[in-house]
């Protein structure tokens, strides 16, 4: 079996090294416009796989060899212009967009049935841009949003709590971005209600942490994150290929579910090996509902923009 990611920077780099790692594929194929920089990293991602005790062969293409990614089970795409400092996700738009159908449409000339993870910025309205633009099913394109949103909230509740960071439970939804909704209802550290641990405040210091956690790595790095988006990517093509089933946060396309039409927003899915399975449909409060329909509108908005463009 094997896979394609799409962009040697540094994301679709750790992600190919990580995937590699879990040795759960045959052959990654790392793909970019700069075939140097992809045979690069795929050669020294190779050249570890002795240490890891992995037989995952990793191979480097340039644009022009869309052919050989022919049949690939899932696709992931992380190419795209980077976030400059002072530069906001929904600023990447309408560059991004342009190389998002074009890099999609050439993967699916070749691959007919396979699963696509969107992770170029801003994700929701790329995953939707790619949607649209594929016309494929929805269970079968979604973006990566909520693994790394959770790992940073999971993160900060830990060093808050000197406890480790495996014990949490929590679910975020909405926007990967600014209207992010972490569901305070849904976090949990053994069980125990984070309410009972944290104060509000502090509560309310850690979600806006979170939300700001991507602008603070470009502004320390002058790029965007990679560590943690990577793993992120990793363990969704993990659940896909094991067909394990896990429930994860994706940003997927809503018709109807949570009253929600036309737009991809990050809620809770089954991942499987047929990709979304199930999305699951929590029974929110008023609150929460009403800023998932903020999150909604706030995306809606960007994609009305870009259409209008």
């Amino acid at each position: 079996m094997k896979i394609t990611i799409v962009g040697a920077g540094n994301v679709g780099g750790t992600c190919a090294s990580f995937i590699a790692a879990k040795n759960i594929v045959t052959k990654i194929l790392l793909l970019d416009i700069s075939k140097e920089k992809a045979m690069g990293k795929a050669l020294d991602i190779w050249n570890s796989s002795q240490l890891l005790t992995n037989n995952t062969k990793v191979i480097g293409l340039g644009n022009k060899e869309y052919i050989k990614t022919k049949n690939s089970k899932i696709c992931i795409i992380t190419s795209g212009f980077i976030r400059n400092t002072g530069m906001t996700r929904d600023q990447l738009i309408t560059k991004n967009a342009v190389i998002i159908k074009e890099v999609t449409n050439k993967l699916l000339k070749y691959s007919k049935n396979a699963l696509f993870i969107i992770v170029s910025n801003p994700l929701d309205i790329m995953t939707y841009v790619a949607f649209k633009e594929l016309n494929i099913s929805r269970f079968k394109i979604f973006g990566m949003s909520g693994l790394l949103d959770t790992a940073r909230y999971n993160s900060y509740l830990a060093t808050a709590l000197k406890c480790n960071p495996k014990d949490i439970q929590s679910m975020l939804i909405g926007e990967h971005g600014d209207t992010m909704i972490p569901l305070l209802r849904y976090t949990t550290v053994s069980g125990i209600p984070i309410g009972e641990l944290l104060s509000k405040s502090n509560i309310n210091f850690i979600i806006q942490k979170t939300k700001k956690t991507g602008g603070e790595i470009l502004n320390m790095l002058k790029t965007s994150a990679w560590y943690t988006p990577g793993i992120a990517i990793a363990n969704m093509v993990e659940a896909i290929i094991k067909n394990s089933k896990n429930i994860i946060t994706c940003s997927c396309y809503l018709t109807g579910e949570y009253g929600l039409n036309n737009v991809f927003l990050g809620v809770p899915v089954i991942l499987g090996k047929n990709g979304i399975e199930k999305i699951l449909e929590l029974q929110l409060n008023k609150e929460e509902r009403k800023n998932l329909k903020t999150s909604s509108l706030k995306i809606k908005k960007m994609i009305s923009q870009l259409l209008e463009e």
